[in-house]
């Protein structure tokens, strides 16, 4: 099978280093795999060229990399799968955390936000007589996090650290989440207050906008987002409900439970509380831009038809049935 590979590639020692774009024709065996491809590139063209690979079983997570504009491992990606219709494979860095060299990017990044959430078991209240223990359904219901094997991948493709390197980011939330849904972390109910308040607290879990490119992106199923949006439903239940961004799904409910359909106008003024004069102030430039651009939502917000089976809904999901 023919293949061309086009890296992008950098080399910090250059003078003014930029990156730039290199193709490598190759010959590969149909079971081949994009780092197969990588690894002949750098042993028989060009032994300059940098990456990370250790197990190629999709264990370790190294060799995780943008192939064709989405993050994966290159272990696990077939060079037949991924070629286009030109035979050609276009391989990245991964994105979000700076370049090194190549294919090389430095993952401080990465593990100062997994640290910052704490990934350990912090139980409270009195020690058992003997071994803390967890019920076969509650650690089967945490195995798929516990798949997580670090590699960046769900990092690389989030949208939001892209423009914020503040926010917590999909790895770090999602190990966060393998430990408040672990009945031997907090109290005995297996509630930890004070740790759902810190991912609680401004660019931490509320700040994902749920476009769902780490669930794509992630190449052991671990679904970043989802546990997200666990950790705000465990938040939510535990009283913390004071925050932008809970108050945020609580009227974004409402309202369409309300009329059927999101008004607009009202749902930034229900987030930051009607009583917040400094946080309503800071929309005039957006409402003023959005005036201006005909953008404006209608102030005047009507019913949908058949609102009702709307409202029967929301009721629903609000009081669902007794086990």
């Amino acid at each position: 099978m023919e293949v061309t590979v086009r890296i992008r590639r950098y080399d910090p020692e250059v003078e003014n280093p930029e990156s730039y774009w290199q193709d490598f024709p190759l010959t590969m065996d149909d079971s081949a795999t994009v780092l197969d491809a990588l690894i002949k590139i750098r042993e028989q063209q060009d032994g300059t060229l940098s990456l990370r690979c250790s197990c190629r079983s999709s264990i370790c997570g190294s060799c995780a990399m943008r192939i064709n504009g989405q993050a994966g491992l290159a272990c696990k990606t077939q060079v037949a799968s991924a070629i286009d219709d030109a035979s050609t494979i276009v391989i990245e860095p991964a994105g979000v955390m700076p370049v090194i060299k190549d294919l090389v990017v430095d993952f401080a990044l990465f593990w100062d936000k997994i640290r910052e959430v704490e990934p350990y078991l912090q139980p409270q209240g009195e020690e058992p007589e003997g071994e803390y223990i967890a019920s076969n359904e509650s650690m089967l219901h945490l195995s798929s996090v516990t798949s997580c094997i670090m590699c960046g991948a769900c990092v690389s493709d989030c949208t939001v650290m892209e423009v914020d390197p503040t926010f917590l980011g999909p790895a770090a939330l999602a190990k966060a989440y393998r430990f408040t849904a672990d009945p031997r972390d907090g109290d005995a109910k297996g509630i930890s207050q004070e740790r759902l308040e810190k991912l609680a607290a401004p660019t931490g879990m509320w700040d994902c906008t749920r476009c769902g490119e780490c669930v794509t992106a992630c190449p052991k199923g671990v679904a970043p987002m989802d546990r997200i949006m666990a950790l705000r439903d465990q938040a939510m239940e535990a009283g913390l409900n004071n925050s932008n961004g809970a108050r945020h799904a609580e009227a974004f409910v409402e309202i369409v439970g309300h009329s059927g359909w999101l008004n607009e106008a009202l749902l930034p003024v229900k987030t930051v509380g009607i009583t917040n004069i400094p946080g309503l102030m800071s929309f005039l430039p957006v409402g003023w831009r959005a005036l201006i651009h005909g953008k404006m939502p209608p102030l005047v917000h009507h019913n949908i038809e058949k609102v009702k089976n709307v409202r029967k809904l929301v009721k629903k999901l609000e009081d669902p049935p007794p086990e």
